[in-house]
């Protein structure tokens, strides 16, 4: 019995003595929440400008007077100066891939220039000097698609279709030969738009990227308003028409983001 009594005491003891050991110990801290980064995709809204000119090519000159018979019309040196490009925007990126915008430009007006040679039964007989000034209110609905980042530098291509509202305004058309002059009113009209686009994009932080961009767009045709001799005469209604007018843009462009995904934060950790 007596070794018994001995045993229980010292096995109390050791207990004792291990719970004071233990006192002693920092408490451990519980271990650290985990969360995943952020997905690399991400959707939201942007809002962009752009600023630019535009290099505009014209297929072809039309009016009612070229079809007199035994008339025929050989054009000279048809073409634009070039034009200033303002424009703005509002898009959604869907992904790091995947975006969409539509956007409004107003095209400046850009100085028109040409000539013709005019033969009747094979004789050329006259010639005319044309001049004038177009302008454009351009609205189109883009895709783009961003082929990868590379040193915060994305290439994209795009494609964008619309409609086009093109003006000519002081149109003059002078006949040295004749000694005529012809004047035609302002008039504008709609077209259906498309333009594909390619350029580089770079993200200067997450919510602000530049673009530097090209453009071919097809804007339609245009025409002036009816040519009046300069004493009022106009035997026959003969708008001068602008056939195929197309035009290859440069623009510089910024884009803000309305939506940055937030940054994961590990936890705050205190110890006891």
């Amino acid at each position: 019995m007596r070794s018994v009594k001995i045993f229980v005491v010292a096995g109390a003891a050791s207990l004792l003595s291990s719970m004071a050991f233990a006192a002693d110990l920092a408490i451990a801290p519980p271990p650290m929440s985990y969360a995943p980064p952020p997905a690399a995709d991400f959707g939201g809204w942007y809002l962009r400008g752009d600023i630019g000119f535009s290099n505009q090519s014209v297929g072809n000159l039309d009016n009612a007077l070229y079809y007199t018979p035994g008339t025929t019309v050989q054009h000279q040196g048809l073409g634009f100066d070039t034009a200033g490009v303002f424009g703005v925007g509002v898009g959604y990126q869907f992904n790091n891939w995947l975006r969409v915008d539509l956007t409004e430009q107003y095209r400046g007006k850009a100085n028109f220039h040409g000539a013709d040679i005019v033969s009747f039964n094979g004789v050329p007989t006259s010639t005319n000097l044309y001049t004038a000034s177009k302008s454009e209110w351009l609205t189109l609905a883009n895709v783009y698609a961003d082929l990868g980042t590379w040193w915060c530098i994305t290439p994209f291509v795009g494609a964008g279709i619309g409609a086009s509202r093109n003006t000519i305004s002081s149109f003059t058309d002078v006949g040295p030969q004749t000694a005529s002059t012809a004047f035609g009113d302002t008039a504008s009209k709609w077209n259906f738009a498309w333009a594909v686009h390619a350029g580089l994009a770079y993200k200067v932080n997450p919510a602000f990227t530049v673009e530097l961009a090209y453009s071919y767009v097809d804007l339609g045709s245009a025409q002036s308003g009816d040519e009046f001799t300069f004493q009022g005469v106009n035997s026959v209604y003969n708008p001068m028409n602008f056939k195929h007018i197309t035009s290859q843009d440069l623009t510089l462009g910024v884009r803000w983001n309305l939506y940055s995904p937030p940054a994961y934060v590990p936890p705050l950790v205190t110890k006891g």
